[in-house]
């Protein structure tokens, strides 16, 4: 699958996801950026010397320069979670990191068809802050919003329906972060509703999303940070990207009429290709989980309205 895809921020998300991005084969040529320069060129060494093991892009170090040519960047610079914080609470911090990295992406110049994956939290947040920042057109511009909330949703609903992770088909929409909204009323297992799964009462329910809201706190003190799935997150966004294959994806974008909602970052199902998002699709939802929804748009526009003017 070809093209360059440069990543900024070679922590352990920027690691996991260039090591994605390299076990699936997705781009001929990863580019790794980041301010500490050791830890920058130890990873892309590291993950040279497994090339003959994997496939067979270049990945080297690199500038910012070197962002002119790129197909897809993908940020995942930033400050890391503390314990017990929320993901809106780190805005004050990485606002201001991210916006010094937009202002050198917007000094570059890069190519009319690149697209920009933001994937630091909070994840909405700086979308919004990206696609307003006139680095590029803000339908090439996309977070990874609910993806991972949506993987971690689908894993744990498999473990408690003991079946196959993959059989499940569910979703979480909103905010990344604790306005997410689960979509009950369209989740299936091997193609059965809800419905036929009685064991799954509304206390299951309950504690079971308490667990994915809670999940990457969880994480956080466990190991200090995630990493493997968000990796594998990008990698999906990344494909789907330079393949064009028009997935549908619960990826944050600047909404423009989705669900009434207008100006706001946050995901909703979207349609994404080498065109960056392409369409939303309005699946249906219970009165319940629309009112959810807007709610999560509200807490967010909250949020956008008290970050400092630049």
């Amino acid at each position: 699958m070809d093209g360059t895809v440069a990543i900024i921020g070679a922590g352990r998300v920027g690691a996991c996801s260039a090591f994605a991005l390299q076990i699936g084969g997705v781009g001929s040529e990863i580019l790794l950026l980041d301010v500490d320069e050791k830890t920058l060129h130890g990873e892309a060494l590291d993950l040279r010397h497994g090339a003959s093991l994997a496939s067979p892009q270049r990945i080297r170090a690199a500038n910012f320069s070197d962002l002119a040519a790129c197909d897809i960047i993908v940020v995942t610079a930033g400050v890391r979670r503390l314990p017990g914080e929320s993901r809106l609470q780190l805005t004050g911090r990485n606002v201001a990191l991210l916006q010094g990295i937009f202002s050198e992406i917007k000094g570059v110049g890069l190519r009319a068809d690149a697209v920009l994956v933001v994937v630091t939290n909070p994840v909405d947040i700086l979308t919004h802050v990206a696609a307003t920042s006139g680095i590029l057109p803000p339908e090439r511009v996309i977070g990874t919003g609910t993806m991972l909330d949506t993987a971690r949703f689908r894993s744990l609903l498999a473990e408690e329906l003991d079946c196959e992770p993959t059989a499940v088909s569910a979703l979480i929409i909103g905010e990344h972060g604790d306005t997410m909204v689960p979509v009950w009323s369209s989740v299936q297992v091997n193609g059965a509703p809800l419905t036929a799964f009685p064991q799954l009462d509304a206390k299951k329910r309950e504690a079971l999303f308490s667990k994915v809201k809670g999940a990457g706190n969880e994480i956080n003190t466990l190991k200090g940070g995630s990493g493997f799935a968000i990796g594998l997150v990008v990698r999906d966004v990344v494909a789907a990207i330079l393949s064009d294959s028009r997935a549908t994806l619960p990826v944050s974008t600047v909404q423009d009429g989705a669900y009434g909602l207008r100006d706001v970052a946050l995901s909703v199902p979207t349609v994404i290709g080498r065109a960056g998002a392409i369409m939303r699709i309005e699946m249906p939802l219970s009165p319940e989980e629309r009112d959810a929804l807007h709610k999560s748009a509200s807490a967010l526009r909250a949020t956008v309205s008290g970050l400092p003017k630049r």
